[in-house]
């Protein structure tokens, strides 16, 4: 029997009106076999992520955790490492609120390391052809506070094993269309469409998987 995998994304949120990660977890989900895939698709909120991750968790008990972000300044896929106890107190969310602190959980370490195996999933992206890298700083917005929650899931009893966050940069809306072949080596490409992110996320949640599977 195949892993159970959590696939999230988020929606729009200030200066983002299209966000690439709903539609990407979303087919992420329809392949992939043996096991169970499940997308979610979080509004941009602190709220949204404080009310459904314990919910999804509970209800789904994923064996992995697999977490998209857009990073719009950035032109490759990260591989993020950790998650940083840390707000972005002038920032607001796609509801409108504004943290009430500068840090996530008062009195707790600095970060924490993410429970996956990040060479391994950066090998997977650039075997796929696209650029990509290992980041040790996820900011200070939505995508660090849910790798902040995740983490703390993980290390409660019955969480995931293994839980890993994926920065994509902004793609083409609606462009399908794969890049042209390219001769240069792999892990070379800028991806474009979203045909490129998912090319690239579905072998990152393939040897997700099989990292899972050899935990057990």
């Amino acid at each position: 029997m195949g892993a159970t995998i959590l696939l999230t994304g988020f929606g729009p949120f200030p200066g983002a009106p299209f966000n690439p990660t709903g539609p990407l977890v979303r087919a992420l989900a329809q392949r992939g076999r043996p096991g169970l895939r499940i997308a979610h698709v979080f509004a941009t909120s602190y709220q949204a992520v404080d009310r459904e991750l314990p919910t999804l968790i509970a209800k789904e008990r994923p064996d992995v955790l697999v977490m998209f972000g857009l990073a719009q300044r950035s032109r490759h896929i990260r591989i993020e490492t950790r998650a940083r106890n840390a707000l972005a107190a002038k920032l607001p969310d796609a509801s409108g609120s504004l943290p009430d602190a500068e840090v996530i959980a008062a009195g707790a370490v600095d970060s924490m390391r993410l429970r996956a195996p990040a060479a391994r999933l950066l090998a997977a992206a650039r075997a796929a052809g696209m650029q990509a890298a290992l980041s040790a700083d996820a900011g200070s917005y939505l995508c660090n506070y849910l790798c902040w929650r995740a983490s703390e899931a993980a290390a409660r009893a019955g969480g995931p094993r293994l839980v890993a966050f994926v920065h994509v940069p902004q793609v083409q809306q609606g462009g399908r269309r794969p890049s042209p072949p390219s001769r240069r080596r792999a892990g070379s490409r800028v991806p474009r469409t979203l045909t490129d992110l998912v090319a690239a996320g579905e072998a990152i949640v393939q040897a997700a998987q099989a990292a899972a599977h050899l935990r057990r």
